[in-house]
């Protein structure tokens, strides 16, 4: 069987047994949502590449001692230490980031919200929209910010961003309804056509 199909749980306990595949696939199965996560905080690929390496080789020392516990699943534990890493960065900087927000290759994720591949769009109305909606987030209190970025630029669960952010899932909801109302109120007072 591959492991690729495997569980984290089947995985964990042929690692345990001293398979070190499971453990490579454990860490291909996360690598790229732990990057994520910790880019959305850092907005650094260069930093995000430093703390991604820290949470990967504390994970993975966890696990060899078997401090792990499977009470929860394996991406919520990952995101929690990646969280907690670019807690200890921004503390240790007194550093925190603007709402600049990209993908793992560097682009701006502002540049995908919106196009219509079924449709041509002037690049320029385009553009402006993008531009409007980057402006309308950054006035959201940061919580919000957060979750609404990590749910709709990042695809996270509302399970994983409750995790990321060391919050329960109703806080998070809570979050996002609230994220969701303030944007609501900011384009119809500011009267501001943007796509989502």
């Amino acid at each position: 069987m591959k492991t690729h199909t495997l569980s984290d749980h089947t995985l964990l306990q042929q690692f345990h047994a001293g398979n070190e595949k499971a453990l490579e696939a454990l860490i291909h199965r996360y690598k790229d949502k732990v990057f994520t996560a910790i880019f959305v905080m850092v907005r650094d690929k260069y930093l995000a590449e430093d703390i991604f390496q820290e949470v990967f080789i504390k994970a993975v020392n966890k696990l060899r001692a078997g401090k792990y516990n499977e009470e929860g699943k394996l991406a919520p534990w990952l995101l929690r230490i990646a969280h907690n890493h670019c807690i200890d960065y921004f503390r240790k900087t007194k550093n925190a980031p603007g709402i600049t927000v990209t993908t793992s290759t560097g682009e701006d994720i502002f540049k995908y919200i919106g196009v219509d591949d079924k449709q041509e769009k002037d690049f320029q109305e385009v553009e402006n929209k993008e531009s409007k909606l980057k402006m309308l987030i950054e006035q959201l209190p940061a919580d919000q910010r957060e979750v609404i970025i990590l749910r709709h630029f990042y695809d996270f669960s509302f399970k994983e961003i409750a995790a990321y952010t060391n919050v329960s899932i109703n806080t998070s909801l809570g979050r996002m309804r609230y994220a969701l109302i303030n944007l609501r109120r900011i384009i119809e007072k500011e009267k501001v056509e943007v796509m989502w």
